[in-house]
């Protein structure tokens, strides 16, 4: 059932604070603690070589274990709360006054449900984007089965440890919750525009990404070089993570469903940058090839977005209106 107002129950100024909330909460929350604050050494040091120093005894950097584990249990909490504050809304809002009807749309908002994906449909657009890596991949040998494919490093030492945990589990399932499911329930609440909630709202997931900067400055010697670095990462990781929480953002809306977000985060965090330039070094007789598969794969995806091809319509994506019918 599709609930049904006049106006919108929510006002967009209060969704727009209601975002920044849970964007200041969740990246806030990896500071509140100890045990989940990095610490570096206040001393500058020129690299040569212009890379990452070696770490301190006493630093703690993202990357260590114990850091990486209560930040888990952290951002888990916050975005569990970032759940509850959207049924709080909704319940406060809407006419489902009643406890299990409105932990009901909440799910359904949330995107919660397995029977809003209709289809694999949506699960192959980011594979497809990908197909110039990934073919680049197969003149490697590097795809399962392939000769060069390791179970063991390519699985179990990728994925079955605390930065594979992080990076390719937690991390994706609950940025895509709190900054897709959760402001994108909101925003369309507040009767936000298709527009807005595809290229605006992903402008707090890329500031979440901020941070980081700081890690960087302090990873590559805390000099005027270090900074310079910081500062081009953190702008190009701004806007990949802005471009990129586009693309999930349109995924939620036109699906309904939270989970072809999630697994398109996944598989890109897998793929990593592609790299095309050293894809063709490296294969210098297929560089013809590599690049029509480039070509291919990023035409195939964008003809492959058009809403009229996925099969479904959701609450977010009501036929014949800017705006999410409620």
């Amino acid at each position: 059932m599709v609930e049904l107002y006049l106006a919108p129950p929510l006002s967009l100024s209060s969704a727009h604070i209601l975002t920044l909330l849970f964007a200041a909460t969740y990246v806030g929350s990896l500071y509140l603690s100890k045990y989940t604050r990095l610490s570096f050494s206040n001393k500058s040091s020129r690299l040569k070589n212009g890379g990452s120093r070696a770490k301190g005894s006493s630093e703690r950097w993202r990357d260590d274990p114990q850091v990486i584990r209560a930040r888990l249990v952290i951002v888990s909490l916050v975005t569990a709360l970032c759940c509850l504050t959207v049924y709080t809304v909704i319940h406060t809002v809407s006419w489902a006054k009643v406890c299990d009807h409105a932990w009901y749309y909440t799910k359904v908002r949330l995107g919660f449900t397995l029977s809003s994906v209709e289809s694999l449909y949506p699960f192959l657009l980011a594979p497809l984007l990908y197909l110039g890596p990934i073919y680049a991949s197969f003149l490697g040998e590097r795809l399962p089965f392939q000769f060069y494919f390791s179970w063991r490093t390519d699985v179990l030492d990728t994925f079955v440890s605390w930065q594979g945990v992080r990076n390719y589990i937690f991390g994706p399932i609950t940025e895509e919750i709190v900054f897709r499911a959760c402001v994108l329930s909101l925003y369309h609440l507040a009767g936000a525009t298709r527009t807005w909630m595809i290229f605006g709202s992903p402008i707090s997931f890329g500031f979440a990404h901020l941070h980081h900067a700081w890690e960087v400055y302090n990873r590559y010697g805390r000099t005027r070089t270090a900074l310079k670095n910081a500062a081009l990462t953190t702008l190009f990781q701004l806007s990949y993570t802005t471009l990129f929480g586009s693309f999930c953002a349109y995924l939620f809306l036109v699906t309904g469903s939270i989970y072809p977000p999630i697994f398109s985060h996944v598989f890109c965090n897998i793929m990593g940058i592609p790299q095309i330039g050293w894809e063709i070094r490296k294969f210098p007789t297929h560089k013809r090839s590599i690049q029509w598969a480039y070509c291919i794969g990023i035409i195939g995806f964008a003809i492959a977005l058009r809403p009229s091809v996925f099969g479904h319509v959701s609450i977010y994506w009501q036929p014949g209106s800017k705006v999410g019918k409620f």
